[in-house]
């Protein structure tokens, strides 16, 4: 099968086409094209992504399942609602949305993905990523304790649809403070899945779970046509997590 070569400004075709089980790279869609911001919002808003490491063209997927996090059946074990405690009461301890995104995109790409040893967050996706911030349609959520910022992510949002993109931690549970306020977020505000794109092990202890793509796809063409949550978090947002019944009990 051969795969799609695309130039710059080409649409991008339909995610259902990209390589099933038994093509050499299921889940992989097409190559070429750009990072452009037209091209990326047409890409997310289809239920598309970028991944690529150095030394390979841009390269689109859209796998089947599809990962992602329900915010409401997120994993709150007791260790991670300890922490959140500690961390919403004490002084010093903030999250912040869209306060540094050009330096929680830099640290994103000094930490390679499980299992990788090089990062897939090159150059010309940090820059991409920035133009992509700077169009309102991505952004940062960090843990900030004592002044400094000591883990965080970034997203991706189109309306309603939020995907989830990457994280670091520069202290213990700094990334899982981050997510856990993006899950609080999302229910603040009725949002019900964070995509994950690909199936890790920590993601699925933190509830994440695969569903069929034609599902996922269908997610997204109706919460992109509703209007995106207020980026910006309240510290009472704890209380969407913090006040339900535990989930866990390790």
């Amino acid at each position: 099968m051969q795969l799609p070569w695309l130039v710059p400004g080409e649409p991008l075709p339909c995610a259902a086409s990209a390589w099933g089980a038994a093509d050499p790279v299921p889940g992989l869609l097409a190559a070429g094209g750009g990072l452009d911001v037209a091209t990326l919002l047409q890409a997310y808003g289809n239920g598309i992504f970028p991944w690529f490491s150095e030394g390979q063209p841009i390269l689109w997927w859209s796998p089947d399942p599809r990962m992602v996090l329900e915010a409401a059946r997120f994993r709150l074990h007791r260790s991670l609602r300890k922490t959140l405690a500690r961390f919403a009461s004490a002084e010093g301890c903030e999250i912040r949305i869209d306060h540094d995104f050009e330096t929680v995109i830099e640290a994103c790409s000094q930490a390679p993905r499980a299992g990788q040893t090089g990062t897939w967050i090159l150059p010309e996706m940090v820059d991409a990523y920035i133009a992509l911030h700077r169009a309102g349609h991505a952004h940062s959520i960090e843990t900030w304790i004592d002044g400094e910022l000591a883990g965080g992510l970034y997203c991706v949002a189109i309306g309603r649809a939020v995907f989830g993109e990457s994280m670091f931690a520069h202290r213990a549970d700094a990334s899982k403070i981050a997510l856990a306020a993006l899950v609080c977020l999302c229910r603040r505000y009725d949002i019900p899945m964070i995509d994950c794109q690909q199936n890790t092990a920590h993601l699925a202890g933190l509830g994440a779970r695969e569903v069929p793509r034609a599902d996922f796809l269908s997610h997204v063409a109706d919460s992109r046509q509703q209007t995106g949550p207020d980026w910006r978090f309240d510290p009472v947002y704890w209380a969407e997590l913090l006040s339900a019944r535990p989930s866990f009990t390790t």
